[in-house]
């Protein structure tokens, strides 16, 4: 049974600084760490607006594209497509898979400093990227899709993104199980954005095997078609995870208030708009 969550108030001091000056806490995607109680995140939050220290805005823009940001006012977004709703925003970092043209663009507005594509110049070849801005560390895990030419070897990347001392993993457009030496370069996720539609990615139970496995604080689902397939997903998952679904399209997070049981946090999907 999905549990609605009360609404928290979170009464902080805010650091004016810009995101080059931002000290990024070490992660510990490599090592396991206890998890502290209390999930908090505030409703109707706007993606303009400011954040607490050390914490990070998670919102689920549209199909796998999410808008990650900063205390220090950086932006990234997944599996970008070019179009994150009618507003005025540049990302400082975009993300891309090439699985399906619902997960990329050919033609990025050439005003993104950082656009990180999951698949490399040559079929089959990968790419490799480790990038860091100081306040975010942004590197990825290749791994193999389904395409017309059969498989392409290392077609899709597993972005991770490091941030305010938490490992965010966003599985893109994934075809295969991890390997357990993807497993290791993975490391220990917090939050996990993983896509459920049972069959354009991987099939549900594989889906929820790899999902158990990461054991992951939070996990978002993505990439559903109707709340049929989400739910057979939450329900599927939901002796191992507990579940919340507050109909919001955004979440901060940060390691002080991460759940202590590994929890399903449901998204709906919503354009970025700017508030009237």
């Amino acid at each position: 049974m999905i549990r609605h969550m009360p609404v928290l108030a979170l009464a902080v001091s805010l650091i004016a600084a810009s995101a080059q000056a931002q000290d990024r806490i070490p992660s510990h995607c490599i090592a396991v760490a206890d998890a502290a109680p209390g999930l908090e995140y505030l409703h109707q939050a706007s993606f303009r607006d400011p954040l607490p220290a050390d914490t990070v805005r998670i919102n689920y823009i549209d199909h796998a594209s999410f808008l990650i940001q900063t205390t220090g006012g950086l932006n990234a977004v997944t599996d970008f497509t070019g179009f994150i709703g009618n507003v005025d925003l540049i990302p400082d970092i975009v993300t891309m898979n090439h699985a399906h043209s619902t997960h990329w663009t050919s033609a990025p507005d050439p005003a993104i400093p950082h656009v990180l594509r999951g698949w490399g110049e040559v079929f089959g070849e990968g790419v490799d990227h480790y990038l860091d801005l100081g306040e975010m560390l942004v590197r990825n895990v290749p791994t193999d899709i389904r395409s017309f030419r059969g498989v392409e070897a290392r077609g899709n990347s597993i972005f991770i993104f490091e941030v305010a001392g938490l490992c965010i993993g966003h599985l893109g457009h994934l075809h295969q199980e991890p390997s357990p030496e993807q497993y290791a370069a993975i490391g220990r996720l917090d939050v996990v954005m993983a896509p459920v539609d049972g069959g354009l990615t991987l099939d549900l139970p594989t889906m929820m095997r790899v999902v158990g496995r990461l054991r992951s604080s939070v996990v978002i689902p993505m990439h559903w078609f109707g709340d049929g397939t989400l739910r057979a997903f939450v329900d599927g998952m939901s002796t191992q995870f507990a579940v919340i679904d507050a109909g919001e399209s955004s979440l901060e997070l940060s390691l002080a208030n991460l759940p202590r049981q590994p929890t399903i946090v449901v998204l709906r999907p919503q354009l970025l708009q700017d508030a009237d």
